[in-house]
This record gives C-alpha cells, sequence and structure tokens, in this order.
C-alpha cells in the first residue's frame, strides 16, 4: 500500500471516530482538538462504539440482491466483465487494506480500557473475527496476499512486503477465528444484526468448508495434504452452533410461505436468521429488491435456467429429470407437484401481485423462470430503492449444509448426518419422501458434476446447496472451490415452446400471456407478450419448437488461471514485489 493511502487513512479515521463521537449521546465528549487514543478508548461504551464500524465490512442488502448476478443457474442482459475475455490486470481492483488498518488499531488501543477481562476477550474476538474475514475475502480473490496484524506507520518497510502463502495466511485466519469462537460473547442477538458466538461459529463453518474444498479440488496448490483438517474444522464448528440447539429451521403454518418469508420481512425471522442485513422504513435505510428484479433496465432481467429449474424434486420426493421427454413438458405442467421452494422462488401457478395474477413476464425474462425471492409483493417499490425486507447473511440453513458437505467430503456422511440436515430441509419444502437416496443421480453428474466422482449424498447435498441459497450470492464461491468455472460457459437453456406463434397461457388463468415469434405481428392481441427467436441470440433447440437457448450471443471465458484474480497493475507499480498472479502477467 502507498503511503498517500495510509495518511488518507489517519485523516479518515480522526474524522470518522470524531463523527461517531459527536453521535453517541452517552459518550463521554472531549474537545474536538484533544481526541486521541488516551481518550477514546477508556470504556466498554468506546469500544462498542469503535467495533461499530466493522460491520460496514459485511455485505450490503444491496449486495445480497445481486449476490448470484454471476453464475451458472441465471441468465440476465449482460455477463460480468470478468468472463469477457478482454478484462486485464489494468481493470482490476479489490487491493484495499482501508478496513484492515481499522481493525489492527483497535486491537493496538483498546488495551487502554479499563474492563473486565470477559468484555475485553468479547471485544478482541469481534475485532478478530473481523479480521478473519476480511482475510478470507482476499485470500478467496487473489491467493497469496501480505499478511498484517499491525498498524503500519508511513515509514515501516512492511508497507511494501510480497504476498505470504496462502497456508499462512491461512493458518493466522483460523487461529483468529478460533478466538473469536471462544471469547465472543454467546448471547444471542435478539435484532439478528449483532455477532455472537453462534454466529462467529457458523461463518468458521463457511470458511473452513470453502477452504478445505478449495484444496481438495484445486490439485495445483499442492495443499491436498491439509484438506480434511479444514474440513474437520467446518463440521466441528457447524455441529457446535446445531448442538447448541437455539436456532431452528423456520416452519409456518402455512408451507408455501415458510421459505420465502425469510427473505421479504422487515423484522428477520430470528428462529433461522442468525445475520442479517436490517433494512428499516422509519429510518429509511432500504435497499432496491423490487426495482432490480421487476425492471427490464435497471436490473439485468435475472432469471434462472431450465437446467437449474430441472434440479428441483417432484413433491413426492422423486427426480423429476428420471421421467422420459422431462425437457419437453410445458411450464404451466412442469411446475406443478414440485418442491415447494420452486414456487418460492419463481413466478407461476396462483401467483399474484395487488390481487392480480403475474405470470412470468417475457418483456423481463429470457427464459419465463422469473425469480421473485426477495421481491415484495406489492407494486410499490418496483421502481425505486425503498424495499424495507431485511435480507440474510447468515441462516440455520446453511449451517445445516455445512456441515452435511464437510461430513460427506470426510466420508463420514451417515443416514444420521442426512436426518440432521438435508432431510430436515426437504421436510420444510414439502417432500412426502425425504429418505436418502442410495443411488446416483445421473442428471446432476452428467450437466453438472462430470468427472469428480462424487457419491450419492454428496450429489444431493450440492443439490440441496443450490436451491435453498439459489440467488443469496454462494453460487460463484461455490464453483470456484469444486474448481467448476466450466459450468459458467454452459448455454443458457429456457423453458419448452411446443410451437412458435401460438399464444400460451403460462399460470393458467384463462389468459395468454406469451407466443414466440420470428417477428412481432402488426395486430398485436392485447396482453400477449411477443417474444422474438431470431435465431442467433435466442433460438429454440429444435428450430420450430424445443426449449429456448437464450443470450447465445453473450460470449464468455473462463480459463484456469482466473480461479484467481489479478493483482491491481498499479498497486505492482507502487510495490514492485509485490507477484502477479500466474497467467496474468501479460493480460
Amino acid at each position: 500500500m502507498n503511503k498517500r493511502k495510509y495518511r488518507m487513512k489517519k485523516i479518515f479515521f480522526i474524522a470518522t471516530l470524531a463523527l461517531l463521537t459527536a453521535c453517541e449521546k452517552s459518550f463521554e465528549q472531549y474537545p474536538p482538538d484533544k481526541l486521541s487514543p488516551e481518550n477514546a478508548f477508556n470504556t466498554e461504551k468506546d469500544l462498542q462504539l469503535y467495533a461499530n464500524s466493522f460491520y460496514n465490512n459485511l455485505p450490503s442488502a444491496n449486495d445480497i440482491v445481486r449476490g448470484d448476478q454471476t453464475s451458472d443457474f441465471l441468465v440476465g442482459s449482460t455477463i460480468d466483465n470478468y468472463l469477457s475475455g478482454s478484462y486485464s490486470a489494468a481493470q482490476a481492483g479489490g487491493w484495499t487494506w482501508e478496513p484492515l488498518r481499522n481493525i489492527n488499531y483497535f486491537l493496538e488501543q483498546m488495551v487502554r480500557a479499563q474492563i473486565s477481562d470477559e468484555s475485553r476477550k468479547h471485544f478482541e474476538g469481534l475485532a478478530r473475527f473481523f479480521r478473519a474475514y476480511f482475510y478470507f475475502n482476499k485470500v478467496k480473490q487473489f491467493g497469496n496476499v501480505p499478511w498484517q496484524e499491525k498498524t503500519l506507520t508511513i515509514d515501516d518497510p512492511d508497507l511494501y512486503k510480497t504476498q505470504d502463502s496462502r497456508a499462512y495466511v491461512m493458518e493466522k485466519v483460523l487461529a483468529d477465528l478460533n478466538f473469536a469462537c471462544e471469547n465472543i460473547s454467546p448471547a444471542i442477538d435478539p435484532t439478528s444484526s449483532q455477532i455472537s458466538r453462534p454466529v462467529a461459529l457458523a461463518f468458521k463453518s463457511r470458511i473452513c468448508l470453502f477452504e478445505g474444498t478449495y484444496r481438495k479440488y484445486h490439485e495445483e496448490l499442492s495443499l491436498q495434504a491439509t484438506a480434511n483438517t479444514w474440513l474437520q474444522e467446518a463440521a466441528d464448528a457447524a455441529k457446535q452452533v446445531i448442538d447448541g440447539g437455539q436456532y431452528r429451521l423456520n416452519i409456518e403454518s402455512d408451507p408455501t410461505t415458510s421459505f420465502r418469508n425469510l427473505f421479504i420481512n422487515e423484522q428477520p425471522k430470528t428462529n433461522e436468521i442468525m445475520l442479517a442485513a436490517i433494512n428499516n422504513a422509519s429510518l429509511r435505510v432500504l435497499n432496491d429488491a423490487n426495482w432490480y428484479w421487476t425492471s427490464a433496465t435497471y436490473g439485468r432481467r435475472l432469471s434462472f435456467t431450465k437446467t437449474f429449474v430441472n434440479t428441483f424434486l417432484n413433491r413426492d420426493g422423486s427426480r423429476f429429470t428420471d421421467q422420459a421427454n422431462y425437457n419437453q413438458i410445458p411450464f404451466w405442467e412442469e411446475v406443478k407437484n414440485r418442491d415447494l421452494r420452486l414456487q418460492q422462488c419463481i413466478r407461476m401457478g396462483s401467483y399474484q401481485r395487488e390481487g392480480q395474477p403475474a405470470p412470468p413476464d417475457f418483456t423481463y425474462t429470457y427464459t419465463g423462470y422469473m425469480p421473485y425471492k426477495f421481491t415484495l409483493d406489492s407494486k410499490a417499490t418496483d421502481g425505486r430503492a425503498e424495499n424495507n425486507n431485511s435480507l440474510p447473511l447468515m441462516r440455520y440453513a446453511e449451517v445445516l449444509l455445512n456441515y452435511a458437505e464437510a461430513m460427506a467430503e470426510l466420508n463420514r456422511f451417515t443416514e444420521a448426518e442426512w436426518n440432521l440436515t438435508i432431510k430436515l430441509l426437504r421436510e420444510r419444502a414439502g417432500l412426502s419422501n425425504t429418505a436418502m437416496p442410495l443411488t446416483a443421480d445421473t442428471y446432476l453428474e452428467q450437466e453438472y458434476f462430470a468427472d469428480q466422482n462424487l457419491s450419492a449424498a454428496l450429489l444431493e447435498i450440492r443439490r440441496e446447496r443450490a436451491i435453498e441459497l439459489a440467488m443469496e450470492g454462494f453460487r460463484y464461491d461455490d464453483l470456484m472451490r469444486w474448481k467448476l468455472a466450466n459450468l459458467l460457459l454452459k448455454p443458457y437453456t429456457g423453458l419448452y415452446v411446443p410451437a412458435m406463434n401460438t399464444p400460451y397461457d403460462l399460470n393458467e388463468d384463462g389468459k395468454d400471456d406469451v407466443s414466440f415469434v420470428t417477428a412481432v405481428p402488426s395486430n398485436p392481441q392485447k396482453g400477449i407478450v411477443y417474444f422474438v427467436i431470431n435465431g442467433t441470440q435466442h433460438y429454440l433447440t429444435n428450430q420450430t419448437s424445443g426449449n429456448i437457448v437464450a443470450q447465445n450471443n453473450l460470449r464468455r471465458i473462463f480459463d484456469d488461471f482466473m480461479y484467481l484474480r489479478p493483482i491491481p497493475i498499479e498497486e505492482i507499480t507502487l510495490n514492485p514485489d509485490l507477484k502477479q498472479n500466474a497467467g496474468w502477467e501479460s493480460r
């Protein structure tokens, strides 16, 4: 990091702390020109006020809204520039370290506080949790990064050090996580807005699962021998949360709303949601979910692919793709009697907005599978960023999935683990047969996980993870850790079209919704959207019938070296000791 950035960071820190001090009525006041570490780190309230700034490092609700826009199961109007083939180190970003300095400064100064040992350890654990979280995100992006656990001054030679190895940095991350999980207060936060010990354990399970599977599937790292250590840490952390009994899946009297209600309420469902990006209408803390997911121009017109929708099981627990001609079933038939999460994720059947039928809208969707998981049924916020629904950052459902996957990767997954995890998720989804399958699903093997030789149970765990967490920002990271970026290059498939130039009633409300044509007719029928199949951007698999192949014009490239992002070229210019990630040297 360059000296100018550090000078700016000092100014920013003092200004921020002064502002926070002025806003806290109960915080002892000091003259602005007397603000210093000696009088800013004295009490528990002082530490809490400072520690609140760490939460800015977590994703916002708007980040979650866009979380899976780069994935294999959503198609939109554009693709991430990273996949375009023209991305280079000159365009790279993310090499920012200001949040780390903020955390390390706190750790150095908090020793001044006159507080109990228990409180001191809590605040140290909180800071170390956020340092681990910061470094985890850096390692995901760049692999090797420089580890710093002190506040650097402008003349410190470590300002210009080279990267430390991934193995070294992640061992430091694990040490921080372990301290956090042992010392952060175990008290559950009733608002789901604060880091507690169970939340820290849940994040530890996420981070360790990522690292363990990344090491297992990325042989080029030569770290496979250590993969199981991380997987065991993931399993142990998740199991502590499960055994704690403080959280459970959200199950309501109406099974058709239990899942979606996790994402559309201002007050988080704290029985399952462990940590949330809180939105609040009265405080004017809002997100843009409706605008992003219902606008044909503001968002990216994202829709699920049929390849993904095919993975939703039938309500009786059987595999949708085991039936003959599963790709040739009209939309209004294929969505019936499926896993209840399907109807809580996409517009289908009897879904209404403000009392009016709301079928898939082909002025927005490219595939027919139009998501509404995060959007409110009211249209009031469709054109502005005023959604007040809080969105989850950590759910108990993820903890169950982390535990199941870690145990399966360790070859220690039995029916007991199935019943503790996947069975519960499928029961909430309304499946009548939730028994652990004994045979591998050939559809999942062929379409998703060819050449990975996964067990039947692990295939089902990955199915469950994709469905349960869809749109919540996990899919890209999952593909990266499993070394399956090739899935980002698959054709984008859509619903089955029996015939061209024929109107279809997608939600069976007695009104036709869409007709697939080569050109919009001169006398269009009111209420029907004419979706142009031009043979290039969009085409049908059998020319005049078949599944839509959408956005075929979106060129995508992913080379193996792209699993790690490039170090921004300007940072290497400032610090020549930094080493560019392999493959990016000439890009």
